[in-house]
């Protein structure tokens, strides 16, 4: 059985091979995958066995799914899946050289691991299982291409086998709602960057977050992403398509893309840390309505866990707080390079001498004392963040860094 995709679609080849019991292999290939405006491939991902061409195979036993493998011969596509496990394997060239001679590489690679007790058996047939899936996917996204199914003896050792039908209907539903999702995510390897850390810090809890920046890198795509955590990267992808909409996280099309330049075009930020809440409302409001991003935390602990990530333009900090005084928060952020030329002003409702002796000594750059007007504030705050200032700070920063 062979043709063309514009004449019949991969579903209905999928349940012709279930009806008829069939046991052999299916090939598809698309020589124009990447364009596919919902899809889409990263050049960096061309498989290299397909040449210019994108293919992708099936294995099929008595009508069920063994395997499905993509024609990148990397190992990479496993390689990932197995990071979930924590599991690392370093071949050498010798290994790899052999590992490719066996068809398909992808599933000999498997096996050896688990001959080798790397792995266990419910490892590997859950790797198996997303394996297919995330085949499966990216051929119900084909709208055109060409496809030889060859009767033959089936992929052997087998370790589990997926009835067609509920696995169609599965991927069906994966695929509708991934056209949701369209314009705004077109492709599962688009690569996510955090774009307004503030909007986001505001929004969510700090978890949710720091999970964010610790894989929204720049490096690693939805479906990499996807792979690392063991979960369905459609799940995934309509988790974050809030966000995205929001501008707060932004897509790349390849690692080769720009990150976006986030010190361009964006206002300056600002921490308040006061354990007066207040305080804390007072300083938001009077500093957004001055056109600057602005948080202010009431828990110094909870603030100084937060700094390093949230990186303001300017500090805030209050010097007489519970637990943590504003004193030490301002001279341990002196002992990191990260803030050793971010203007830390102190706020107290003293005005001894001895006070501002004590914040310079320990790095303050200002003081400002409480109760304070709105013009204060901003003159204030303007003095350290007006753009003059601001570059030469920059430049001051890199000369010395």
């Amino acid at each position: 059985m062979q043709g063309n995709l514009n004449e019949i679609d991969i579903r209905s080849i999928l349940q012709l091979i279930e009806l008829g019991q069939r046991t052999g292999q299916l090939f598809v290939e698309a020589h124009n995958y990447y364009k596919c405006p919902k899809l889409g491939v990263d050049e960096t991902d061309r498989h290299d066995d397909c040449g210019d061409r994108y293919c992708w195979f099936v294995f099929f036993l008595n009508g069920q799914i063994i395997y499905a493998a993509n024609g990148d011969n990397s190992l990479s596509r496993l390689s990932e899946y197995l990071r979930h496990h924590q599991i690392k394997v370093q071949l050498d060239e010798q290994e790899l050289d052999r590992l490719r001679t066996l068809n398909p590489p992808e599933y000999a690679y498997l096996w050896m691991l688990l001959e080798q007790n790397i792995i266990n058996p419910t490892q590997a047939r859950s790797i198996i299982h997303s394996l297919v899936h995330e085949t499966l996917f990216d051929l119900l996204n084909l709208q055109q291409g060409n496809f030889i199914f060859e009767v033959g003896s089936a992929l052997t050792p087998q370790l589990t086998t997926l009835e067609i039908a509920p696995v169609l209907t599965e991927m069906i539903k994966q695929v509708q709602i991934w056209k949701l999702l369209y314009p705004h995510i077109q492709s599962p390897d688009q690569i996510p960057v955090i774009a307004d850390i503030v909007n986001l810090r505001s929004s969510l809890p700090a978890v949710t977050v720091n999970k964010l920046q610790h894989w929204a890198d720049g490096k690693t795509s939805l479906r990499q992403l996807a792979r690392y955590l063991n979960r369905d990267f459609v799940a995934l992808a309509k988790a974050i398509h809030p966000y995205i909409q929001q501008g707060w996280v932004q897509l790349l099309t390849n690692k080769s893309e720009k990150t976006p330049d986030l010190e361009e075009n964006r206002k300056q930020f600002i921490l308040c840390i006061d354990d007066a809440i207040a305080i804390c409302t007072t300083v938001e409001s009077i500093l957004r309505s001055q056109g600057y991003e602005a948080i202010a935390l009431s828990n110094p602990l909870e603030a100084l866990s937060l700094i390093f990530t949230l990186k303001p333009d300017l500090i805030l900090c209050d010097i007489t707080m519970p637990d943590l005084n504003g004193y030490e928060i301002c001279a341990m952020l002196r002992q990191s390079q990260a803030f050793r030329f971010v203007p830390i002003v102190m706020l107290t409702a003293k005005e001894g001498f001895l006070d501002r002796v004590k914040a310079t000594m320990v790095g303050a750059t200002d003081y400002l004392t409480k109760p304070f007007g709105n013009n204060e504030l901003v003159i204030l705050v303007e003095k350290y963040l007006s753009p003059s200032v601001t570059k030469v700070t920059k430049e001051t920063h890199h000369l010395l860094i």
